[in-house]
């Protein structure tokens, strides 16, 4: 869960376009395979506190909403709705949950290892191949003796063995939203250390030659001018999909949620394709549903 205290935008800031239901089905292409000509639909989305666990779990706190049968009806129809190929989600206890949301006969679902509640994970296609890689377990920047951990990124390779798409799977420290780089306290300093980690594995990438995708909760309104943005792509160029845009999710807010593209997978992004899928039951409220909407962008690779 992310806070949302002022995450709305000003006025005239530039919003993206809520995707309907139709229109979600209508901007999605069958795909074959990840090296084909039709493009491929790349999604974020943080699933707030997701369990299926019975009530009473002590690492989970007590005023956490658990979802009920129909809200898990209602995620499944939303992801259905979404259609995308990949699915980078967050805070989701394991694969049985989110199974709940994403079908296996449909998707396969690869999570982290974490021993947390809040995991990160990714649901493909299957019609997609999907190769685990280590966990990112530097992301945890935090030392051994602290009472809590902090998530691991989940990294996997997405192909047809013909052609590949690197994607890490990331949610960030929470509170340093939109701070000063040189602010003291408690999240900033920690978030920029996962930053650090997060240039360390970009670098690596673009001197593999591997296009690759950063997705995920960043906790973070990144811009180009952004300094933690900046010291991101110091030495490897990326392309923020979000910049300049806006979120319509539950009314409107700054992206926190965010697909960067690099090593050459920017080029492969189809222009004006960023898309925010809302929720169209406004009487639902959201810890029902979710405090974050889908992000999606289409790739198209050569």
């Amino acid at each position: 869960m992310t806070g949302r205290k002022n995450r709305k935008p000003p006025n005239g800031f530039l919003r993206v376009a809520a995707i309907s239901a139709v229109a979600a089905t209508l901007l999605v292409t069958a795909l074959p395979g990840i090296c084909h000509a039709y493009p491929i639909k790349i999604a974020t989305w943080n699933l707030d506190w997701l369990t299926s666990d019975p009530e009473g779990q002590k690492s989970i706190p007590a005023d956490v909403y658990r979802r009920q049968p129909a809200d898990f009806d209602r995620l499944a129809a939303y992801a259905q709705k979404l259609d995308a190929d990949v699915i980078g989600f967050q805070e989701v206890d394991q694969p049985r949950t989110a199974a709940m949301v994403f079908p296996p006969s449909r998707y396969a679902i690869v999570m982290s290892d974490d021993r947390i509640e809040q995991r990160v994970g990714i649901a493909v296609k299957r019609t997609l191949h999907v190769t685990r890689n280590p966990d990112l377990t530097a992301l945890n920047v935090y030392p051994p003796t602290a009472p809590h951990a902090l998530r691991r990124g989940l990294d996997v390779t997405i192909g047809d063995g013909a052609s590949a798409l690197r994607v890490l799977v990331v949610h960030l420290k929470t509170g340093c939203w939109d701070n000063p780089w040189n602010e003291h306290g408690h999240s900033c300093p920690t978030l920029e250390n996962q930053f650090a980690i997060l240039e360390d594995w970009a670098l690596e990438r673009t001197d593999e030659g591997q296009p690759f995708a950063i997705i995920g909760d960043f906790n973070r309104r990144l811009t180009p001018h952004d300094p933690f943005y900046m010291a991101l792509t110091h030495d490897t160029p990326l392309t923020l999909t979000t910049s300049g845009r806006a979120s319509p999710c539950w009314g409107g807010e700054y992206f926190i949620d965010h697909l960067l593209l690099g090593g050459g997978a920017e080029h492969w992004m189809t222009p004006g394709s960023l898309r925010v899928a809302t929720f169209k039951n406004t009487d639902v409220p959201p810890d029902h549903l979710s405090d974050h909407c889908p992000v999606s962008i289409k790739l198209s690779p050569p």
